[in-house]
């Protein structure tokens, strides 16, 4: 926060003039070995393309004068048909620096397995959120989560403005006749429409507040004060454990939570001098159920 408010004054005072510098630094790796030799061909520049996009558009459209998010895209080919249509698989991956030191926090670590969309090699990309795309709108879904999330580590519900742009994203999917599929809610472990209705939903508001203390009063003070900051980064785990039997302990938001910090949770709360917060994490985290009994066996 110290970082922004230094920005912030940086722009009070007119010396800095960049009011809407882009927001990522995106790296793409693209897998093309399920597509026919054909396809390849047609699809052999699809990660410069995809890369010059999340690196050139301004998705907030407002001042951002800190770091750019480092943040990466794998994006799997699954099939192919009618020489533009696609089908492909996405890992997508974000990363935060922890204030005062070189070391960074994994922020989001998202398998999407349902993206369907069409590309020619020839063809422009456009940043366009008022009409569905099957290819920009879900780079464009991603850009705003990554994001949302990154901000909601500097302000309590920072992140909201931007959680609102992908939820208004999600609703031109799924009513989008050709690639619906992926963008409604279903009943799998993850999936976008989820993601960002558990983000607005009452019963996670906490979880949001206490994502920001994780963040900001925890890993960013850590260094100087250790104690202190594994009690603020515990007290997420408590009060999910509290509302344990009120919240889906499947839901998208804190699968995608726990699937990017288990392990960082697992180093910071081996420093916990109240081991029973392993058994908190069972009951909250069934996803790692065994890594959390393997640490406090430790």
């Amino acid at each position: 926060m110290i970082k922004r408010l230094f920005y912030i004054a940086v722009i009070l005072t007119g010396l800095n003039t960049n009011f809407f510098a882009q927001e990522l630094d995106c790296k793409v790796i693209v897998n093309y070995e399920q597509l026919d030799n054909a396809s390849k061909e047609r699809v052999a520049n699809f990660a410069s393309i995809i890369e010059n996009y999340m690196n050139t558009t301004k998705f907030t459209g407002s001042a951002w004068n800190w770091d750019k998010i480092k943040c990466s895209l794998n994006i799997f080919f699954t099939g192919s048909s009618d020489e533009i249509k696609y089908a492909a698989q996405a890992v997508v991956n974000s990363q935060r620096k922890i204030e005062g030191t070189d070391k960074y926090t994994l922020m989001l670590n998202i398998l999407d397995n349902n993206w369907k969309f069409e590309f020619d090699k020839n063809q422009s990309m456009y940043f366009n959120t008022t009409n569905f795309d099957g290819l920009t709108s879900f780079l464009d879904f991603y850009a705003y989560i990554i994001i949302g999330f990154d901000s909601d580590t500097y302000d309590i519900f920072g992140g909201s403005d931007y959680f609102q742009r992908a939820y208004d994203i999600c609703n031109l999917g799924s009513t989008a006749s050709k690639y619906s599929e992926g963008w409604q809610t279903e009943s799998t472990s993850y999936n976008r429409n989820g993601l960002v209705e558990n983000l607005f939903n009452a019963r996670y508001q906490q979880f949001r507040q206490d994502f920001y203390l994780y963040h900001y009063n925890g890993l960013d003070i850590f260094a100087k004060q250790p104690d202190k900051a594994v009690k603020n980064m515990s007290l997420l785990i408590s009060n999910l454990f509290e509302i344990k039997d009120k919240i889906d302990r499947r839901s998208p938001l804190l699968k995608v939570f726990f699937d990017a910090k288990y392990n960082e949770i697992i180093e910071y709360m081996k420093k916990n001098p109240d081991n029973s917060i392993f058994k908190k994490l069972q009951a909250v985290d069934p996803g790692h159920v065994s890594k959390y009994l393997e640490a406090e066996k430790e």
